[in-house]
């Protein structure tokens, strides 16, 4: 199983980023697919999840309305675009893998991560 992240980098607050996830090693369209980050000094947390059957996206309250999560279930990709980028958004984002359900702890598989500095 991999998932490979792409797409991090350095941006000034307000600006935009779209990070890129691409999966192989097991049946990409039974898994939910989505994202979690880790701040400097901070625990890790789930940001967003695209379920793996009915369209259904989640979001943690601190990016709703300003992250995009999608998949193509043909091209094994799932993506973030990051709007209005802001300090408290800097952070290593994971791609992540779950058969089934989107979940917010204990998930399947794990990519190794992009660096994301939005500066102010």
């Amino acid at each position: 199983v991999q998932l490979v992240e792409s797409g991090g980098g350095l941006v000034q607050a307000g600006g935009s980023l779209r990070l890129s996830c691409v999966a192989s090693g097991f049946p990409f369209d039974e898994y939910a697919v989505g994202w979690f980050r880790q701040a400097p000094g901070k625990e890790r947390e789930g940001v967003s999840c695209a379920s793996s059957n009915d369209g259904s996206t989640y979001y943690t309250d601190s990016v709703r309305g300003r992250f995009t999560v999608s998949r193509d279930n043909a091209k094994n990709m799932v993506y973030l675009q990051m709007n209005n980028l802001k300090p408290e958004d800097t952070a290593v984002y994971y791609c992540t893998a779950n058969e089934r359900l989107c979940k917010w702890a204990g998930v399947d598989y794990w990519g190794k991560g992009t660096l994301v500095t939005v500066s102010s």
